[in-house]
């Protein structure tokens, strides 16, 4: 008696299906017939098979807390300066016991309101009301200073900032000879205030959670090619404080967290 080819293949896929055939691979691998589904049974059980998920917080002592109550032997975390994040993962084993890296814990620090606002202002024509009013908002972090370096109060500063004026000048010259004639023309524009205009803002901050204060600095400017004058703010210096920012950050991740689990600069991905 012949069998059919769907009787061979039925009967094929049944002793595949029984044996569950391992390979002599690697990594753990088994024969099975084809269109054979794969069920999870875990969520059966009482309990999970093992620990995994992700904390997200923008706290830096809630995430230091769940480190230190959770790191174990194979942890490790990976700090982003750039994002300023850190992202723990308490499963990533070792190159003899890898594990599956799916328990994981993820810091991401949120820049306060005043980080934002220093951020936001600099490399902006400004209006006189707009610089005027921004500094309003946010007199109780800012110092101001003249072009000698004296401080100076905010409500002179505003008012400087709201009472600018602008001046123009022209002046010729005319030079004749028997052989030629020369004209020159020069015009002078001038930005000046009632007040003595500040030459610096100096914005004092704290730009993260667990992060020292920092002071930043703000030079003032004058464009006066238009109709109206317009101010910018240009951060002095503001590459190298960005760097300390993101070194004091994996100062203090260390500090926190170090003797828990290894740390290392950089990303992560499984």
């Amino acid at each position: 008696m012949s069998l059919s080819q769907e009787a061979i293949q039925l009967i094929t896929d049944t002793a595949l299906l029984a044996a569950g055939k391992t390979l002599s691979t690697y990594s753990p691998t088994a024969v099975l017939p084809e269109g054979v589904k794969v069920v999870d049974l875990e969520k059966y059980h009482m309990g999970r098979s093992r620990f995994r998920g992700v904390l997200s917080t923008n706290s830096l002592i809630d995430f230091s807390t769940y480190v230190k109550e959770r790191a174990i032997e194979g942890s490790r975390g990976f700090i982003d300066q750039d994002d300023m994040t850190c992202t723990l993962i308490f499963n990533l084993g070792t190159n003899i016991a890898p594990g599956h890296a799916d328990d994981r814990a993820v810091l991401r620090l949120k820049p306060s309101a005043g980080y934002k606002a220093v951020q936001g202002i600099p490399g902006r024509a400004l209006s006189q009301k707009d610089l005027s009013d921004w500094i309003e908002d946010w007199n109780a972090s800012l110092n101001a200073t003249d072009e000698a370096g004296q401080t100076m109060s905010i409500a002179k500063a505003i008012a400087a900032v709201r009472t600018i004026t602008i001046k123009a000048s022209s002046e010729s010259d005319h030079a004749v000879s028997e052989t030629r004639t020369s004209r020159s023309a020069m015009d002078q524009i001038e930005a000046t205030s009632k007040e003595t205009l500040p030459a610096s803002l100096v914005f004092s901050v704290v730009p993260y959670e667990g992060l020292s204060v920092r002071n930043i600095t703000l030079r003032l400017s004058v464009i006066t090619s238009g109709a109206q004058p317009m101010l910018k703010l240009r951060w002095i210096g503001e590459e190298v404080q960005r760097e300390e920012i993101a070194q004091e950050f994996k100062s203090v991740l260390d500090a926190q967290i170090g003797a828990a689990t290894p740390l290392t600069l950089g990303t992560f991905a499984a």
